[in-house]
């Protein structure tokens, strides 16, 4: 029997974009939640807040199935190829219609292919629907790879040999043919994690199915999509990928239909795997097509329509079927994109830089044309790696201000040099948000101390950094603004909280970035960009008038190109500030060189002792080349005249609790009240329990921080770090070494749309104690993608570090340039491209909760169909009727049948069915009726009825059926 549902709505309309200035307004929809009938919640990444606008699952709460599943990657056989060839598509102004359909309101252009995205979640099952439409605009026949997939699981654990003996990894364990392999001949599989015993183990998270119709073969969605099959060992295993190839004439459109069908966590795997494995074959076998008009029907290129009944569909319509049209958005490669600035920026460091504007060769005002060119260019629209909020209005003013200063005989380190903050720190000049639309619009009276001083030497201050909203995720940035993505993999997270930071300065979209660090986030979206950075000592640089996570434990720092790009800005940015005690007490001023510079010595390494512990390098991650490039880096420091040497793992911090430490997140925020008077806030848990934050970073229910801290806490928690700092001093002399080797992150950094996009990470002692971590790269792992290491030290050895860090960069040259975010061509008559920065809405829906009833305020459409054949016993017709919608339905149905050339009434039934319900409707023969059909054995027969529910839907409609007579 097939089955059917309501219309999806027609496509809303498309996004809103204001002119003339730096800012638009975006599109009214979010990050939504949108509850199943077994009681798992998908949550699906549409066009707004974070706005990933993938069209893929972030993560399936009570499930746990899927961790960045249901998106595609496509790659157009062209050359030269569109620049995100082969990347995860995003940008399709995904509209959430507020129960369970998302639809494109804009299409995007790779290569002259528009893409657009359907996707239903089917709130009374566990399944979700994506239909993926591709129109070929060119004026040549196109070949078109599209992979749909993404993530089901990760390897995270490290057994005692190595392995990965306890890791949530899934992998493809059935399909339909059943023969140990997903292939072309296949149209649907299973995927799980392993379990010892299928029907009792613990389970990390639900099963999951895929209904394909069919494909052309397996893919690695993680690594090689359009090269590789499923992996079938090691992390990658928990991609996969189901590829399709097109091959599209000028002006047709083909679409992808696939259905993804999740199962909860559950100690009885077996049982929810057959259930999943239930509705996958039910779904191959039925697929639910219905609601779709005609010319979606006819573009379908990866399920048989002949061979599937569609009420009220023929194939042979399709000749004179239209496809569905979406608007099309600019995809952020358009061939129009250039330069007005005679001046390359591209993979300049700020010395470089520096040098030019000394020499004469360019100008403040030329470099800074060109990074806003480049921001126009890359940061914005569908492909940006959207790594500003805000770009300044006044950049222009700023470099000429700078030229102007120069020529009057002014210089300093960073005089005239674009400089991109994080927005977390208060600028005077321009919104400061933290991330959040908590904060939105929020404009502060003063700047933080840090970038008061690059003012004062002449920076210009660019823009505001995206982020993760209030620093507080150190995997990816995602605010309120958008989710920044990485520079060198524009399929990857950036990672967190300082992701617009790094991809800014990765991408040559700014010379030197700030961004701050509270447990990784310096040290690892440095290593996701190849830059440096120093998570210096404690009090060696001031926090004042930048947006807390956990007081006293942000640092905020510089993220650069190069290491003499690090000490300039070190030269500009550290210091005493009177208004942060911790300078104060630490007396910055006389603790940090008079030049910073004096630190680079190629020279520094000799003699000296470096020391490394196995368990911060471990195996079993399930991606080992990572690790491994860097354990083999080592011999860089050995050429630089250092020696290596294992040494025991670090001791553990003071002993502690959470009464003597207080609430220092709570604490944060009421000394930053106190410094900004001008905020719409007057007590702390006003910002951290608003419900105007990401949708899945709220408070639930009150608040239980425990307020500001006490003096007796604020005491010992500098007390704590002091120790702390002691502590690991005693183990650095203990073993007699000058600094202690720390990887970045471990293992390739994952796909951007998934909860997990870093697994792999060993975090050094330095933010939990305060001692300092000199962050540098050490080059690429197997894949192409950059990794870094760090050098742990003492307390203000902050300089010494640079200093060894500078020696194993000259021999190492780890630092590598993205070639995601190429050379603009120069056109000196080019009028430069306003800059658009989209804002995306505030979520439509709270996160997750039970699947509620259907409200019946809402107009639910009625889908009824009827068994093809009736029998007549004892004079009475029964035949079936079958609800297919949502609610209830009540109505009359009314038999006709052609006999001769009369049409009679064979007799009428009331109906009354349930939502989804199925009844045998029975109508008794009239004499006129019995007589008139006289001997036959059959008829064919029209049931016309009418039909209404209690949410205000009406229909009137025909079917036709046999009736069996004899």
């Amino acid at each position: 029997m097939h089955r059917s549902r309501r219309s999806l709505p027609a496509a809303g309309a498309a996004l809103a974009a204001l002119a003339g200035g730096l800012f638009a307004a975006a599109p009214a929809s979010a990050f939504n939640y949108v509850p199943a009938a077994n009681g798992a919640t998908w949550g699906v990444h549409d066009g707004a807040a974070p706005a990933l606008d993938t069209g893929s699952i972030r993560n399936v709460v009570g499930s746990d199935a899927l961790i960045g599943f249901g998106g595609i990657r496509v790659r157009v056989a062209q050359s030269p190829q569109p620049r995100f060839n082969g990347e995860l598509m995003r940008g399709f102004g995904l509209r959430f219609d507020n129960y369970e359909d998302f639809r494109s309101t804009s299409a995007i252009d790779l290569g002259g292919i528009e893409i657009s995205r359907a996707i239903h979640v089917e709130r009374s099952a566990n399944w979700t629907r994506w239909v993926d439409t591709f129109t070929n605009t060119t004026n040549q026949t196109q070949t078109v790879e599209v992979v749909f997939g993404g993530q089901t699981g990760y390897t995270r654990t490290v057994g005692s040999n190595g392995s990965n003996s306890a890791g949530w990894q899934t992998g493809i364990v059935e399909t339909s043919r059943n023969d140990g392999a997903l292939t072309a001949a296949d149209r649907w599989s299973l995927v799980q994690a392993p379990v010892e015993n299928a029907d009792t183990a613990p389970r990390f998270s639900g099963p999951s199915g895929v209904a394909f119709g069919s494909i052309s073969r397996s893919s690695n969605f993680f690594t090689g999509a359009f090269d590789n099959a499923i992996a079938t060992s090691g992390h990658e295993a928990n991609y996969q990928g189901y590829a399709n190839t097109l091959t599209l004439r000028p002006g047709e459109t083909r679409s992808l239909v696939n259905f993804v069908v999740i199962g909860t966590r559950t100690e009885t795997p077996a049982t929810e795997l057959a259930t999943v494995r239930t509705a996958v074959t039910d779904l191959v076998a039925d697929p639910v097509l219905d609601d779709l008009s005609v010319g979606e029907l006819c573009t379908i290129a990866n399920w048989p329509l002949a061979g599937l009944t569609i009420p009220g569909f023929d194939p042979a319509d399709c000749a004179a079927a239209v496809p569905t049209q979406i608007p099309t958005r600019e995809a952020g490669d358009e061939p129009e994109a250039m330069t007005a600035s005679p001046y390359d920026v591209t993979g300049k460091t700020l010395t470089q830089l520096q040098a030019d504007m000394v020499s004469g060769a360019t100008t403040s005002e030329q470099i800074t044309r060109a990074y806003l060119d480049r921001i126009a260019a890359y940061d914005v629209g569908p492909f940006g790696f959207h790594s500003y909020i805000t770009v300044a209005r006044d950049a222009m003013a700023q470099a000429r201000a700078a030229d102007a200063a120069r020529a009057a005989g002014k210089s300093s380190p960073v005089l005239g040099i674009p400089v991109a903050v994080k927005d977390l720190y208060s600028t005077k000049d321009m919104p400061t948000t933290g991330g959040s639309l908590v904060f939105d619009g929020f404009q502060p009276n003063k700047d933080a101390f840090q970038v008061a001083k690059l003012r004062d030497a002449g920076a210009v201050i660019l823009g505001k950094a995206n982020l993760s909203e209030y620093a507080n995720s150190g995997f990816f940035s995602e605010s309120g603004y958008g989710q920044v993505w990485n520079a060198f993999g524009p399929s990857k997270s950036s990672i967190g909280s300082s992701g617009g930071s790094a991809t800014a300065v990765a991408a040559s979209l700014a010379a030197v970035a700030l961004g701050s660090q509270t447990g990784d986030s310096l040290w690892g979206p440095s290593s996701g960009a190849s830059l440096y950075s120093l998570r210096g000592t404690d009090g060696i640089a001031s926090g004042s008038r930048v947006m807390p996570l956990t007081w006293g434990q942000d640092f905020g720092g510089t993220m650069a190109r190069s290491l003499p790009d690090l000490t300039a800005m070190l030269n500009v940015t550290t210091g005493t500030d009177p208004e942060d005690e911790w300078t104060v007490e630490a007396n910055a001023d006389a603790r940090r060189p008079a030049d910073w510079s004096t630190a680079l010595d190629p020279n520094a390494l000799r003699g000296k002792t470096i020391g490394y512990y196995a368990a911060a390098f471990p195996a079993g991650f399930g991606m080992p080349a990572t690790r491994d490039a860097m354990l083999a880096s080592f011999a860089s420091f050995r050429a630089a005249g250092a020696n290596v040497v294992e040494i025991p793992a670090p001791p553990s911090g003071p002993p502690s609790s959470n009464a003597l430490l207080g609430d220092r997140g709570f604490e944060g925020w009421a000394r930053w009240l106190e410094q900004h008077p001008e905020s719409a806030y007057d007590d702390a848990a006003q910002i951290i329990t608003s419900q105007r934050r990401l949708v899945y970073s709220r408070y639930r229910g009150a608040y239980s921080g425990s307020g500001r801290m006490t003096s007796s806490q604020v005491a010992f928690w500098k007390q704590y770090r002091a120790s702390y700092k002691a502590i690991l001093a005693r183990w650095m002399d203990d073993n007699g070494v000058d600094a202690v080797v720390y990887p970045g992150l471990l293992s390739d950094i994952g796909l951007n749309d998934t909860v997990t996009p870093s697994f792999a990470r060993i975090d050094p002692q330095s933010s939990a104690s305060g001692v300092p971590t000199v962050i540098f790269p050490g080059g690429s792992n197997n894949h192409g993608e950059p990794f870094n290491l760090q050098l742990q030290g003492r307390a203000f050895d902050d300089a010494k570090l640079i200093g060894y860090a500078y020696a194993y960069d000259r021999i190492q040259q780890g630092h590598r340039e993205t070639d995601k975010a190429p050379a603009l061509p120069y056109d000196p008559s080019y009028t430069p491209r306003p800059i658009v920065i989209e804002k995306p809405a505030p979520p439509v829906t709270t996160p997750p909760a039970p699947a509620p009833a259907r409200p019946v305020a809402r107009r639910v459409a009625i889908s009824a169909t009827f068994a093809r054949t009736a029998t007549v016993r004892g004079g009475k017709v029964r035949f079936v009727l079958a609800n297919r919608s949502a609610a209830s339905v009540t109505g009359t149905v009314t038999l006709r049948a052609k006999v001769g050339r009369r049409t009679i009434v064979l007799g009428s039934a009331k109906v009354s069915v349930g939502a989804r319900g199925r009844k045998t409707l029975v109508v008794t023969l009239t004499r006129a009726a019995k007589r008139a059909l006289g001997r036959r054995a059959r008829i064919a027969a029209t049931a016309t009825y009418a039909l209404s529910n209690p949410t205000g839907a009406k229909t009137t409609k025909t079917a036709k059926l046999t009736i069996r007579l004899r």
